[in-house]
């Protein structure tokens, strides 16, 4: 694993949107939509000052143009875009039958010590049965653990309600990728492994499985979001609702939140859009990383489980914000 970059070795270009390939047939005003969602949280006067700017009903793309430019952040590393999703799962408001698996709240020690208990003692000594901590009971511990990954989900009760949890706080254990494991295991190659391979394999294989689970000592706790609407998307780092393929979870080290980001995906699916920083991942590491919401559901999920491509993106920002980026002798 590639060790921490310092400030001093990251690079800056400033580009021309002439440069972006396929900007011009880009859905502008969906980009702008999703950036107005979280622009009045972000604090410094210049986004402020455009923020209020683009709620006065601008042309999209010329909005875009005239108080922006497209900066290429280069940290040495790869680019690589995955996906997130919003995952359903069974479950119910008690413990009986098939539902057997808890998605706790944080428990008040968690909150005050960094780190706190792995997720196998979590898991197995008991340390929070008897509490009243529990939002639910789901019947599969394989899709509770993806559920945690993904951060956010959706539970749909047995007479057809549905809760909506997301992200509370973690126990302050790095994540580590079980599918990372299974290659160095043996067990697959690199190119065979996604969400599908893995979560086959742990429930063919129940004892490895759960020590395979394990690997990761990362354990996420929920609280409850019912009352975001059901069409809207599950809440992201600004604790607003993230846009299907218009939204991205970046390193909040590179690129600040609620900044519109140029994303040129290639692989199977390739993609040229305009997004918009919106949420923050444990896995999301780097100034070219980014991981892009898909949406809600299976599908979305099978979607997301296939994303793993290469590309680069560009981050918007502020005209004199870009040019401060750059040494004396390259402006």
């Amino acid at each position: 694993m590639a060790g921490p970059v310092r400030a001093s070795d990251v690079r800056y270009q400033v580009l021309d949107f002439a440069q972006l390939e396929g900007w011009e047939r880009d859905d502008h005003e969906a980009a702008l939509r999703t950036f107005l969602n979280t622009c009045g949280d972000m604090k410094d006067p210049d986004w402020r000052a455009h923020c209020q700017y683009a709620r006065s009903g601008p042309d999209p793309r010329q909005f875009f143009e005239l108080f922006f430019r497209p900066v290429l952040i280069d940290d040495g590393r790869d680019a690589l875009f995955t996906g997130y999703f919003e995952p359903e799962l069974d479950g119910s408001r008690t413990r009986g039958g098939r539902f057997r698996y808890p998605v706790y709240r944080m428990p008040p020690e968690a909150l005050q010590s960094n780190p706190w208990i792995t997720r196998r003692e979590i898991l197995s000594s008991g340390v929070m049965e008897g509490r009243g901590l529990e939002i639910a009971w789901v019947d599969d511990p394989v899709e509770l653990f993806f559920l945690q990954i993904q951060g956010s989900g959706r539970i749909r009760l047995p007479g057809g309600e549905r809760i909506r949890v997301g992200y509370r706080g973690a126990n302050g254990h790095p994540y580590r990728s079980i599918g990372v494991e299974l290659v160095r295991r043996g067990v697959y190659d690199a190119h065979q492994v996604s969400a599908d391979v893995i979560k086959n394999w742990v429930r063919r294989n129940p004892v490895e499985g759960r020590d395979l689970l394990f690997h990761n000592p990362s354990y996420v706790f929920f609280r409850e979001v019912s009352k975001v609407p059901a069409d809207r998307g599950p809440l992201g780092a600004m604790n607003r609702s993230v846009t299907s393929m218009r939204s991205i979870a970046v390193d909040p080290f590179h690129v600040k939140l609620g900044a519109p980001v140029w994303v040129e995906k290639d692989g199977v699916d390739p993609l040229r859009r305009l997004m918009i920083a919106q949420d923050t991942g444990s896995a999301i590491k780097g100034a070219q990383r980014a991981d892009i919401f898909v949406g809600t559901g299976d599908e979305a999920g099978r979607k997301a489980g296939r994303m793993r491509d290469p590309g680069r993106m560009l981050v918007l920002l502020p005209i004199q914000r870009a040019y401060a980026l750059l040494p004396e002798s390259a402006i």
